[in-house]
């Protein structure tokens, strides 16, 4: 059975912070690649972040020098810290897992096989 689940979304002022985690289980443990996507009210989901079994990250522009991915993988753990948030972040926040282990973890939806069920953030003006 594979398992992605989020956990750690909320609602939480501008300009303030939240902690994402999702926990890896089953075949999704382990995977090459595990990232963030989201997806806000009436839009497409989207890439936010990702990183690789060797470490390589890739992070979208909107998000970059804000939001910082990790992984532990002695845990089969994902996280994602956020500061400096804005409303314009606000979305359900999804994990997603994939095979192949790149150099920069890619940021096509197609390259990641499985996924959680997702978390809300919002965040408030």
């Amino acid at each position: 059975q594979v398992q992605l689940v989020e956990s750690g979304g909320g609602l939480v002022q501008a300009g303030g912070s939240l902690r994402l985690s999702c926990a890896a289980s089953g075949r999704a443990r382990n995977m090459d690649s595990m990232g963030w996507f989201r997806q806000a009210p009436g839009k497409e989901r989207e890439f936010v972040a990702a990183i690789s079994w060797s470490g390589g990250t890739n992070s979208a522009d909107s998000v970059k020098g804000r939001f910082t991915i990790s992984r532990d993988k002695a845990k089969n753990t994902l996280a994602l810290q956020m500061d400096s948030l804005k409303p314009e972040d606000t979305a359900v926040y999804y994990c997603a897992a994939g095979y192949g282990d790149y150099v920069v973890p890619p940021r096509r939806e197609s390259e990641y096989r499985y996924w959680g069920q997702g978390t809300q953030v919002t965040v408030s003006s």
